[in-house]
Parts: structure tokens; sequence; C-alpha cells
């Protein structure tokens, strides 16, 4: 059987070679990569670098890749909610598993480490500001991994039916979806000193995560109920935007993902810590040296 030829429209490579949106080069990729929101944040993760070897920037998608402890390793930005996380899931994977030349899925599957960075809101009084929370288990709202198949052979579909039932769920918001980090990552990375906990991906940070500034909610008391759900004896610990739908796709092409956040405000306690970042680079350094040293 012949193998499919991917069409120029369905996966643009642009004339220098690079893929469409994040400018990158099948030789620039690296197995390890830390992912963050801010494309500020890319220059300070590839500080802690023991070596600089490329950079490219385009639009939200800043990258820096060199080398720490002897392994390659790259910073990547990638904005803001789950949609950019779609974009760049599809790349990294089309530059670690397609051949640009004849535009067809390599033989050989090359898996990538792929671990995220970055802040959160805590819902629970046991996460406190500065907490670094690991999202062992991550809950869609933004609809992302609904649209691809195999969903439901990488979801925990129990634990979204008792969700839905629980807080009741509004059939007009996007169906939840609910995927685990990659377990041997989270062990790695996390050790015994990061909180593994249920952390909810928004799909907006205003009215989605719960926040009224001068539109009234649809479902004013939805983050009361989200906030005592218990499932398998854990409770949802925070809210962000990205960690579903990266620890989805990631299942669904066969790469290792996780993401870990640093609480900068506790929901709950209307508590917000203003020196945030020194808790962030914290995380991140100690996020590096683990992921490259073996």
């Amino acid at each position: 059987m012949s193998k499919r030829v991917i069409p120029d429209s369905e996966m643009i490579i642009n004339s220098d070679g690079s893929i469409f949106h994040l400018h990158l080069l099948p030789e620039q990729l690296t197995d390890n990569i830390i992912v963050c929101g801010d494309p500020g944040r890319v220059n300070m993760i590839a500080s802690y670098f023991d070596t600089q070897d490329f950079e490219v920037q385009s639009r939200e998608f800043h990258t820096i890749g060199g080398a720490k402890n002897g392994k390659p390793i790259m910073a990547l930005s990638h904005g803001i909610g789950g949609d950019n996380i779609d974009i760049v899931m599809n790349e990294l994977d089309a530059l670690a598993n397609i051949d640009f030349k004849t535009r067809t899925v390599n033989d050989e599957h090359r898996t990538l480490n792929i671990v995220r960075v970055g802040t959160s809101g805590g819902l629970q009084p046991y996460v406190p500001v500065g907490t670094p929370v690991i999202a062992a288990k991550a809950l869609g709202f933004d609809g992302v991994l609904n649209y691809y198949k195999g969903r439901n052979e990488v979801c925990d579909l129990e634990f979204e039916k008792e969700f839905c039932k629980f807080v009741k769920w509004n059939k007009q918001f996007c169906s939840p979806y609910v995927i685990a980090a990659d377990p041997e990552l989270v062990e790695k990375v996390g050790k015994d000193d990061m909180v593994r906990g249920y952390t909810i991906s928004a799909v907006g940070f205003y009215g989605p995560q719960g926040r009224e500034v001068r539109l009234p909610l649809a479902e004013p008391e939805l983050n009361s109920r989200i906030e005592q759900f218990e499932y398998d004896g854990g409770h949802i610990t925070n809210y962000e935007m990205e960690s579903a739908a990266l620890q989805g796709l990631a299942k669904l092409m066969g790469h290792r993902a996780m993401t870990v956040c640093s609480i900068i405000a506790n929901r709950v306690a209307t508590s917000v810590n203003p020196n945030y970042k020194t808790a962030v680079n914290d995380l991140i350094a100690t996020v590096i040296e683990r992921l490259t040293t073996d």
C-alpha cells in the first residue's frame, strides 16, 4: 500500500523549508522541549541552558534551542489558549515524524518529551500561592480534543461523566474531556516535592474561569460546584488554559507531555503573590535540571 502524501494545504511548509507557524526546521527539533505561554519568558528559560545554538521568532512562537547537561533542549512559547496548542503540537509532531521532502509519515516514530511550565490560579486551600502543581489529570473545557479520532480511547470517560453530573454541566458549553499527564514524565520531573492535582484548562480567562467584570455569567455558581467536586480522592486544584490540549494531543500522537504551574493567585482565599516571577524562575530551573538528568 502506498503512503498517503499530505497535501500542501494540510501541512504548509515555508519557502525556507520550515513549518508554517513555528518557522522551525526539522533538523532544529530536540527531543526535550520546555513550553510556556509568554514569548518573553523563553529567554529566561534558555538562560539555564549550558549553550544556546539557535533562535527563531514568529508571531507569538519564540524558540531558543541549545543544550543542558549534554542533552539538546528547546524553549518554545505557545501563546495563550488551546487553539495555539493545537498549532504547536501538530507542527512539532510534523517536524518529528513527517518527511518534508516526500510529505509522508516516517516509518520510525520519534517521541518528544514536552513539559509546559506556567502560572495558574488555585482553587483549594492546600495549594497556596507559590505551590508547584502538576496537572496529573487535566480537564479540557476548550473542546480541542473532541475534533480528533481516538479521543475516547485516551480520556477518562468515567471522570468526565461524574464531573458533568456533579457540576450540572451546561450543554451549551463544549463537552469537557479529561486526560492524564504522562506518568513517567510526572515522576521524573515532579519527584516528591510537587503537588499532583486536577487542573482545568479553560477556554478563556474571564467568563470561562468565573470572572465577572461587566458581563454577567451564564453559570455564576459553576466555580463553587467545581471546588466541591471530588473524584478518586482528589479535587480540582487549579485553573489555566493549555494543559489538557497539550496532554491530549501528545497522547494521541505518541509523545510524552505534562504541565506544572506555579500558583500565583488563590481564587478561594483571594490572595495573590506579587513576586510570582521568582517562584516561576525557581520552578523552571528545577524542571530543566530534572528533565535533562538521567
